[in-house]
């Protein structure tokens, strides 16, 4: 596995244990159709949580909130709807983004956005 694609998916285990701490309880992670991957889908409350993560070693580039598009949060809802018919769910949704900022040595820096759009 290529050390980027490791440091993605350490990322999400990251934002998840976040997102429980936080309260929330994870339903999906990296689920896959033929139009794309969400994240993690998370409950909080009543309302389904769908989570984009963006991890980043540093934020030379930009922060990682920056790599989402208004291009990108339109797939990300149409994706939703597509995990909301699989599952069969209805009621309150909304979409959050995680960053996390993950230097090689040091600590790691999580942040949670609320209701992304």
């Amino acid at each position: 596995m290529r050390a980027k694609d490791q440091l993605g998916l350490d990322g999400e285990a990251a934002a998840s244990l976040h997102l429980q701490r936080a309260g929330m309880r994870i339903v999906d992670r990296r689920w896959r159709c033929a139009h794309g991957e969400l994240d993690i889908v998370a409950i909080d409350g009543s309302t389904v949580v769908f989570v984009e993560v963006k991890t980043r070693r540093d934020i030379a580039f930009g922060h990682p909130f920056e790599a989402i598009t208004p291009a990108k949060v339109r797939r990300l809802r149409a994706l939703a709807g597509l995990w909301l018919q699989a599952h069969e769910l209805r009621g309150p949704v909304r979409m959050d983004a995680v960053a996390v900022i993950a230097p090689r040595s040091g600590s790691w820096r999580i942040e949670h956005l609320r209701g992304i759009s």
